[in-house]
């Protein structure tokens, strides 16, 4: 499960368009693998986060992050080891959403 703007910003990075039925297929796994983890390093490497949860100029104290903003390498790394583990089962990735996102 992942929101739906943090969704839209890794399928973007591997050229998958955000509708709300889609495909990762057995031959487009490494290169997604490879993809996700250039712009995960390079945000690192940059001290980028890319992927902070929205609206992080919201003055309400309610809603206030309780920690630093979560970085675009974190928000890919998960998504990174499942494309491996199914890269090593010669699976492949579907999703499904409400709409498109």
């Amino acid at each position: 499960m992942m929101f739906a703007p943090v969704a839209r910003l890794l399928l973007e990075l591997v050229g998958k368009e955000c509708t709300a039925r889609g495909v990762i297929t057995t031959e487009q796994l490494p290169h997604a693998i490879q993809e996700l983890r250039r712009a995960a390093d390079g945000a690192a490497s940059h001290g980028a986060s890319d992927a902070q949860d929205p609206d992080p100029d919201s003055s309400d104290d309610d809603n206030a992050p309780d920690g630093p903003p979560i970085g675009l390498s974190q928000r890919a790394y998960p998504l990174i080891e499942l494309l491996e583990w199914t890269r090593k089962d010669d699976g492949f990735i579907l999703w499904e959403a409400a709409k498109d996102f």
